[in-house]
């Protein structure tokens, strides 16, 4: 990967809408050179794909928070992916080294339905007890 990869990486991380033309015109290179260098990217694996960036608040969910996890003794990291994965509500989750056994970040319409969730978190059983802290504003996004 060089500066031209990494520039055109760039570029699309911050519009993934971009045409070929467009990238090309910034990186001083052909659009059929931009094409074969997102190609080979994707195929690499560099670039794993496009996606929409969605304002969250403009759909009503206001609360955005973060839980710590702390499993019952036994519990398998597939067995929390799986009843994290059951509410569409978390949006990205992590194990973690430290006190908490994983992390995941929630996004809900507010803090009734963070209780809510939270709640559903630790009914089935894997999720022994929590610890959340919810964001206030945001101060870098990447």
């Amino acid at each position: 990967m060089d500066a031209s990869d990494r520039h055109i990486l760039a570029l699309l991380v911050e519009d993934g809408r971009r045409t070929y033309d467009d990238i090309a015109r910034r990186v001083s290179l052909s659009a059929p050179a931009v094409k074969r260098r997102v190609d080979r990217l994707r195929q690499r694996g560099a670039l794993r794909g496009f996606t929409a960036v969605i304002d969250h608040a403009a759909l009503g969910d206001m609360t955005e928070a973060l839980i710590e996890l702390f499993f019952a003794a036994g519990t398998t990291l597939d067995a929390v992916a799986d009843t994290l994965r059951l509410h569409p509500e978390v949006v990205e989750a992590w194990s973690v080294t430290g006190e908490a056994d994983a992390i995941a970040r929630v996004r809900t319409h507010d803090n009734a339905d963070l209780e809510r969730l939270i709640m559903e978190l630790q009914r089935d059983g894997h999720v022994e007890r929590t610890r959340s802290q919810v964001v206030l504003s945001r101060l870098v996004a990447r």
